[in-house]
This record gives structure tokens, C-alpha cells and sequence, in this order.
């Protein structure tokens, strides 16, 4: 197995309500699930391959829950990447050379028996954890837009937080309001639902944990 590891953030779009069912292992809100996800990877590497400072995003579709599958998956890698770098973007993001079902992306791919073509895009890509702030923009495919959660009386902001200590994507994510509309193979028009905001540390056997 190549040796690969990445580090950086992800800020992602569900058609669930705030919380997201996943995240505690419940059905989706409106029995189906389909998403936009984007990354930044700040450090990164796949065996001698650097991956520091590229961009992916994701969209990804169910018919029903994640976990009955038949869905589809496309991924979109950062223009600047080479074809070495995307090539093993790909695989990670596919599940290969990762022990299975350690990671959201081998889970991904292993429920996604249609995966389209992989696109060479630019991406846009803003995302503050803290503030729940984010923007992905990928040209001619989709756009997500992400704001915290509002009291729906005062508008004042509300902040969640979900903890994950044995999850195989985060520790900690934060929750924030997000809408989506996707032109693309997957189409999707998602109107303030579940964002996610969140620090990733992943490598071939799943989510890279703080010592106690």
C-alpha cells in the first residue's frame, strides 16, 4: 500500500436539516442524500507525491441512505495539480491504497458503484471553521454558499459543534447554514440545510487522532 496522508480543511453541503442524521448514525431527513464537499489540502503527500496546496471538490448522490449505496460520485481536482497529483487524488479519493472503509472517501466510493469522469477545474474555495464562513465555486458545475446558523426569531447567530471521537472524517466539525446549486452531471439545489465545517487529518487507516 502507498503511504499517503493529508491535512488541511473541508466544507460541505447535504440535503439534511442542521445536524445531519448521518452524524448519529439516523436516516437521512428526506430519505435520500446528495452533497457538494470541497478541501484544501495544506500539507499532503501520496508515497513521494506532494499534494500541499491543491483543491478538491466532490459531489456526490444517493437515491436513499449512504449505506444501502447505488449512488454516484464525481470529482473535480484543482486546475494547477499535475497529472501525477491528480492521478493520486483520484485514487485516494476512490478509496485505493486505504484500508477499507477507514475513511468518508473510501465509505464514498465504495457506496458509489457510478463514478463519472474526474474534472480538472479551478476551485474557488473560502473556508473559515471558526466563523462558519464558506464559498466553493467550481465553474460550470456547482456552487456552495455557507453562513452560520440564525436564531429564525432574534437572527441571532447559533453556534453547534459536533464531536466525533471515533468518526471517520473529524473530530470536531461545526455547524453552519448552506445552500448549492449543481449544473453539472449531479444536479442539485440545496436551500439552507446542513453545512459542515471542518479541520482534516486523514491518512490509509482513517482519521489521524490527537494523543489524550
Amino acid at each position: 500500500m502507498i503511504p499517503w496522508e493529508i491535512k488541511g480543511e473541508g466544507f460541505g453541503n447535504c440535503n439534511c436539516d442542521y445536524g445531519c442524521p448521518c452524524q448519529f448514525n439516523a436516516l437521512p431527513t428526506n430519505e435520500n442524500c446528495e452533497a457538494a464537499v470541497g478541501y484544501q489540502i495544506d500539507e499532503g503527500h501520496f508515497g513521494d507525491i506532494s499534494l500541499d496546496g491543491l483543491r478538491v471538490a466532490m459531489v456526490v448522490w444517493w437515491p436513499g441512505p449512504v449505506h444501502e449505496g447505488n449512488g454516484k460520485m464525481q470529482i473535480i481536482v484543482d486546475d494547477q495539480a499535475s497529472d501525477a497529483q491528480r492521478d493520486a487524488i483520484v485514487k485516494i479519493f476512490h478509496g485505493e491504497e486505504t484500508d477499507p472503509m477507514t475513511t468518508v472517501w473510501s465509505v464514498y466510493s465504495a457506496m458509489c458503484p457510478t463514478k463519472l469522469e474526474t474534472l480538472s477545474k479551478p476551485i474557488t474555495l473560502e473556508i473559515d471553521i471558526e466563523e462558519r464562513i464558506g464559498k466553493i465555486v467550481v465553474p460550470g458545475v456547482f456552487e456552495t454558499v455557507g453562513e452560520p446558523i440564525r436564531n429564525p426569531i432574534t437572527g441571532d447567530i447559533h453556534r453547534v459543534r459536533i464531536d466525533l471521537p471515533h468518526g471517520f472524517e473529524y473530530d470536531i466539525a461545526e455547524m453552519g447554514s448552506a445552500s448549492t446549486e449543481a449544473t453539472g452531471s449531479i444536479k442539485l439545489s440545496l436551500k439552507q440545510s446542513y453545512g459542515q465545517f471542518n479541520r482534516i487529518h486523514i491518512n490509509n487507516n482513517g482519521p489521524i487522532r490527537k494523543a489524550a
